[in-house]
């Protein structure tokens, strides 16, 4: 029983087979207007949420179209680089279905932008033209650009299938709109709205927002909208290449009468008698009914229990599964023709069967049940959840029902592990948790007798390098070297076997070494309900010094040892380097004081070296801040290739924008890092502007000017005090002042040329 339990523990869950291209699921990433430097991260989360494809455009009129001149490597704007983007997706292993003429102020479905909706002939050059760079990253080269959407026929790519149906992530029906695609079984659902994005200068009206939320935060912290994506990931991996063999089967029958307002049941069947029931409440109340379905092997109709579904919920559940088809049940040939699931109550995810064990995922809201009809006595136990469970065996149908626990989490996900016979042999891996790249990393397996550690093998992906240790008559190590090039978030395969058959496996997530962060970097704001924090990292500090705390944070899955060494021109460090001891998996702050020397000012370069253990640079912006004294200068915050221009003191922080007539992007109080300018920002104007750092003294000053007016921004040295004057009236600026957490804003205009700004701590 000791055996049995540990093997449920230990069972894991891989993903089934691909989608075929009947029906595909994608994610909208526009690229161009999301920060490079977060593109793999994001990139990687999708992989793991189970996406294989990403849907983006490319805007006309952003990159050049001269295949001689064409900028698409981002040397002059980071959002700009297709082809670094496009060689990102092949590293990540992400299929890219490409709109090559999409929005830049507007756009047409059919893929004309305006402007070009009856120049025919321009259009198929900048097609053409596209075409012939792109060529070496179609799929038909081994690139991956799979399928290309408005294209005209120019590139080897096809077509998306038809319907395309796009789906808000933020929208409230998305889960429900969602599904509706799936029980269509054909087509292409496409999730928008899924990262927080900047819009490019230019794309929106001058008063436009600077920021479109999304269901993912730039930090990566998801939204509550990030949940019908991510059950629907986990759907489409398992059943999304089944969906085209399947039709819709006679209506689905309410138990007694009819269906309850707002509810929507139908089910899908296959060729093979395999079915799914796909069940939509549409309504604003919570629903509890129970359903006749059709059961295929019999063609007779069977009751399910009661379902309970909240308002706005879905279910996608099986009826009549096999358990020996490849397509549903991962390594299960041991079974026979006679076992399958008969239904399923919680929608189904994943089945395996390894070491006697199947193992089954769902997406459970509520409590369920699943029951199995199998032609041998399980020999059980049931963990569900983790937890061992009783469940019901019918020794006279050869029936086992078992309970599903609600699962937790976005995705409601929770495992049921049930015996079904105990296994002759078996092996483990002993203490699989995590893969660093660029190193050695030790796997300990177990075996159930030494004939069976002397015939097994480790699989590993196959740009992995593998090398092996017997420690004991039982017990093998492998080293395992992850290549550098590896991606930091994925997860790889392993497994053992052993004659040819599986006896166990692993999912193990590939990680960095290490990582370095700075604990009072800024963050560039976008109204309340965004933050970016601008790589490489910005610290200010003031004249006399400032401790910052550098957090080092340990991957490898034992204790190490690292040095933190500070460095920068017309800088001194206390100290300057640092040793530290970080347990597995941890971090720890290590505090460095910064000392500017000679009494500078203004924007400084430093960089924190981590060496030992691993070798990880981080560059820094330090920004001298003399007490009593604010500062101008100018960098790129937001990573677009257009620096912003920032005024700052000991008390706030002004950004403005080079774009949009000198958006004032932010105004931040300091203490609480309160911004209290709306997502639009204030003084936007239209076209790019020159800017400059004007005047000496306390105050810091900026002048932007275009060719009909000209404006100068000053910030007091000692008090959060913004003064703007303009050649022209400070038009419709509409700000109001207002208070905001523990910060009074107060906007007075004194002119039609001049107004004043101020942020101070509210009284009590």
């Amino acid at each position: 029983m000791r055996l049995l339990v540990l093997l449920l523990v230990t069972a894991g869950l891989a993903p089934a087979p691909e989608m075929r291209p009947h029906f595909v699921q994608a994610v909208e990433f526009p690229y161009y207007s999301y920060p490079k430097w977060l593109w793999e991260r994001e990139l990687v989360w999708l992989k793991n949420l189970g996406i294989d494809t990403v849907e983006f455009s490319v805007p006309w009129n952003w990159h050049q179209v001269d295949p001689d001149t064409l900028d698409l490597t981002g040397q002059t704007r980071p959002g700009r680089d297709l082809i670094g983007f496009l060689r990102l997706l092949k590293r990540v292993g992400l299929r890219a279905w490409m709109r090559p003429v999409p929005p830049v102020k507007g756009w047409i479905r059919a893929g004309y932008p305006r402007g070009m909706e009856g120049d025919q002939r321009g259009l198929r050059k900048w097609l053409w033209d596209l075409e012939s760079v792109l060529s070496p990253l179609e799929a038909s080269h081994g690139g991956p650009i799979a399928m290309v959407e408005g294209g005209g026929g120019i590139f080897d790519a096809p077509a998306p299938p038809q319907p395309v149906r796009e789906v808000p992530a933020r929208d409230s029906r998305a889960l429900i709109e969602s599904r509706e695609a799936f029980a269509a079984g054909r087509g292409s659902l496409v999730w928008t709205d899924v990262e927080d994005t900047l819009v490019p200068a230019g794309w929106e009206p001058a008063a436009g927002a600077v920021f479109r939320p999304g269901a993912v935060s730039f930090a990566g912290d998801e939204r509550v909208s990030v949940t019908p994506l991510r059950r629907d990931a986990l759907l489409s991996r398992y059943w999304g290449a089944a969906l085209g063999s399947m039709h819709a089967a006679a209506a689905v029958r309410p138990v007694p009468g009819r269906l309850s307002p707002g509810i929507t049941a139908q089910q899908l069947v296959s060729p093979s008698d395999f079915s799914v029931l796909s069940v939509v409440n549409a309504s604003s109340n919570p629903v509890h009914q129970q359903l006749r379905v059709i059961y295929p092997p019999s063609h007779r109709r069977i009751e399910l229990p009661e379902l309970s579904l909240a308002p706005g919920e879905v279910l996608w559940l099986p009826v009549h599964l096999p358990l020996n088809s490849t397509e549903f049940c991962r390594d299960c040939s041991v079974f026979s023709n006679l076992d399958h699931i008969v239904y399923s109550t919680a929608e189904l995810n994943a089945v395996e069967y390894e070491n006697g064990i199947l193992a089954m995922e769902f997406a459970a809201p509520q409590p369920g049940e699943v029951l199995l009809q199998l032609s041998r006595t399980p020999s059980g136990p049931l963990l569900a959840a983790g937890h061992p469970t009783k469940f019901d065996w019918d020794e006279k149908s050869m029936r086992a029902r078992l309970p599903v626990p609600a699962g937790k989490g976005p995705a409601f996900r929770v495992r049921i592990g049930f015996a079904i016979q105990p296994p002759e042999t078996s092996a483990f891996f002993a203490n699989a948790s995590r893969l660093i790249i660029g190193a050695q990393n030790s796997i300990l397996t177990s075996y159930s007798s030494e004939q069976v550690a002397q015939r097994s093998r480790l699989t590993v992906p196959e740009s992995f390098r593998v090398a092996s240790t017997v420690k004991s008559p039982l017990e093998i190590e492998y080293e395992i070297d992850v290549p550098t090039d590896a991606v930091h978030g994925e997860w790889a395969q392993l497994a053992l076997e052993s004659d040819g058959v599986l006896m166990s496996r692993a999912r193990l997530q590939v990680l960095r070494p290490a990582a370095l962060r700075v604990r009072e970097a800024i963050n560039l704001h976008f109204g309340s309900q965004a933050q970016l924090a601008p790589s490489p990292p910005l610290v200010p500090i003031e004249a006399t010094g400032r401790e910052i705390s550098v957090v080092v944070h340990n991957n490898f899955p034992e204790i190490r040892n690292y040095t933190l060494t500070a460095a920068g021109d017309g800088l001194e460090f206390s100290p300057q380097h640092a040793e530290v001891s970080i347990g597995a998996g941890m971090e720890r702050d290590v505090s460095i004081r910064i000392f500017p020397k000679g009494g500078g000012q203004g924007l400084v370069s430093a960089r924190l070296e981590l060496s030992g253990a691993a070798d990880v640079d981080l560059p820094l912006r330090l920004v001298v801040i003399p007490r009593g004294q604010a500062v101008a200068y100018t960098t790129d915050l937001d990573g677009d290739g257009r620096p912003e221009w920032v005024l700052e003191n000991h008390k706030a922080r002004a950004v403005f924008s080079s774009e949009d007539g000198g958006r004032w992007l932010e105004f931040v109080w300091k203490d609480s890092n309160t911004n209290v300018l709306a997502d639009t920002g204030a003084l936007v104007g239209t076209g790019a502007v020159m800017a400059q750092v004007s005047g000496d003294g306390p105050e810091a000053v900026l002048e932007f000017s275009a060719k009909d007016w000209r404006r100068t921004v000053r910030l007091d040295g000692n008090n959060a005090r913004l003064i703007v004057e303009q050649t022209t009236p400070v038009a419709a600026v509409n700000l109001k002042s207002d208070k905001k957490n523990e910060v009074l804003f107060r906007a007075i205009t004194e002119s039609a040329q001049r107004a004043v700004y101020s942020l101070e701590r509210a009284a009590e």
